[in-house]
C-alpha cells in the first residue's frame, strides 16, 4: 500500500505525532510525506517527499496571534499550484493531518482521504466547546481540511470515531519523578516576556522552553531552553507541574505522566479555547489571559491543583486498527 500522510507545520505538534505514527504506518505500506507551513520549531525526522510554506499561524510575544504575520505568509497563486500539482491521486490512501493543500488537491481530483488528527475530533457535537462559540473558528474547524472520513484525537473519546491522544514512546516508557521544578512551554510568549512573568518567583525553580534561543540560559530562578524534543522529555518526566498553552500534545504528556497542569490558551485561538473547556471539564485549571492576578493565580495553582493521571498507552494500535479497518485495499498487478 502506497500512504500519502501530509502534515501541518504550524506549531510541533502535528510532527511529533508523525514521527510516532511512522514506524506504525510502515508495517501497512511504504509512506511519503507531506510537509505543509512554516511555524515549528521541531525538524520532521521521517522521509520528507513533498514540501510546501502553506499556511501556517505566527504569535505576538503577549499571548496572542500575529496577524499581519499570517496574512503574509498566504500566497493564494502558490497555493493554488500546489494544489494542482499534488500528486494524491497516486497513493492507495492519503491521511491528512489538518493540511487545506492536500484536502483541497483530493477535492479537486475525487481522491478519498482521512482527516487523521485533533481537528478531526471538533466535527462531533460531542467534543467539548467553550460557553461561548465562534462561528468563524467553528467554520474553520470543519471546513479547512475536509475529508472523506475523519478519526479524531482528543483528551477522551467522546465519539465513536475519536480516540485518546498519540503520545510519544519516551513518554510512554518514563518513569516519573518530582524534582521540584515547573516546566513553562508558552510558544505565544518570547524570552523578555517570559522573563518578567517568572522572575517574580524568586521561590521557585523554572525551566523554560523558548522558541526564539539557540543554547541554553541562566537567567536567578529559571533555566531556559531552546525546543527540543529530549530536553522537553526530560523536563516534563521531573518536573512537579507544567504551565502551557492551550495545545493538544503537550497537555496530553502531562495528563499521562500524572503533572499538575495550569494552561494559558492563546487569545483568539479557537481551537484552543475549546481545548481549554475540555481540560476545565476534567478538572484542569485554565486561564483566558495572563493579568496582574498571575502571581496569586500560580500559587493557588501549586497548592492546590488536583493531580490528573490518564492512561494514553493502547491510543496508536486503536486508532490506527480503526483506520485501516476500513481503509482500501490495493489492487494487486
Amino acid at each position: 500500500m502506497k500512504i500519502f500522510y501530509a502534515v501541518q507545520a504550524t506549531g510541533n505538534g502535528h510532527i511529533s505525532r508523525a514521527m510516532e505514527l511512522y514506524p506504525y504506518l510502515r508495517e501497512y505500506g511504504t509512506v511519503d510525506f507531506f510537509l505543509s507551513g512554516g511555524n515549528s520549531t521541531l525538524s520532521l525526522d521521517v522521509p520528507v517527499k513533498y514540501r510546501s510554506k502553506g499556511m501556517s499561524l505566527y504569535y505576538n510575544c503577549n499571548g496572542g496571534l500575529d496577524y499581519w504575520q499570517i496574512m503574509k505568509g498566504i500566497k493564494p497563486l502558490r497555493i493554488r499550484r500546489e494544489i494542482r500539482e499534488l500528486p494524491v491521486n497516486e497513493y492507495d490512501l492519503v491521511i491528512n493531518d489538518f493540511d487545506y493543500i492536500t484536502a483541497a488537491a483530493c477535492a479537486n481530483g475525487g481522491v478519498p482521504s482521512v482527516q487523521f488528527g485533533h481537528q478531526a475530533s471538533f466535527i462531533s457535537a460531542n467534543t467539548p466547546r467553550p460557553s461561548a462559540r465562534n462561528r468563524t473558528g467553528e467554520w474553520i474547524l470543519k471546513n479547512y481540511a475536509k475529508a472523506s472520513r475523519y478519526i479524531g484525537l482528543h483528551f477522551e473519546s467522546y465519539d465513536d470515531f475519536i480516540f485518546t491522544p498519540v503520545v510519544r514512546r519516551d513518554i510512554l516508557e518514563a518513569q516519573p519523578e518530582d524534582l521540584g521544578y515547573i516546566t513553562v512551554y508558552l510558544p505565544s510568549y518570547c524570552e523578555p516576556q517570559l522573563i518578567r512573568l517568572f522572575e517574580q518567583f524568586s521561590d521557585h525553580r523554572f525551566e523554560i522552553f523558548c522558541g526564539q534561543i539557540s543554547e541554553e540560559k541562566k537567567v536567578n530562578n529559571m533555566r531556559l531552553l531552546p525546543v527540543s524534543r529530549e530536553a522537553f522529555s526530560t523536563s516534563m518526566i521531573g518536573c512537579h507541574g507544567l504551565i502551557t498553552g492551550g495545545g493538544f500534545e503537550t497537555p496530553a504528556e502531562a495528563l499521562h505522566l500524572g503533572k499538575k497542569i495550569l494552561s494559558v490558551p492563546i487569545r483568539s485561538q479557537y481551537e484552543q479555547q475549546c481545548n481549554a473547556a475540555a481540560l476545565e471539564k476534567m478538572g484542569v485549571h485554565c486561564l483566558q489571559q495572563i493579568d496582574n492576578n498571575f502571581q496569586a493565580t500560580v500559587y493557588n495553582w501549586l497548592q492546590n491543583a488536583p493531580i490528573i493521571k490518564k492512561d494514553y498507552s493502547q491510543s496508536i494500535p486503536q486508532a490506527l486498527a480503526h483506520l485501516f479497518a476500513t481503509a482500501p485495499v490495493p489492487v494487486q498487478a
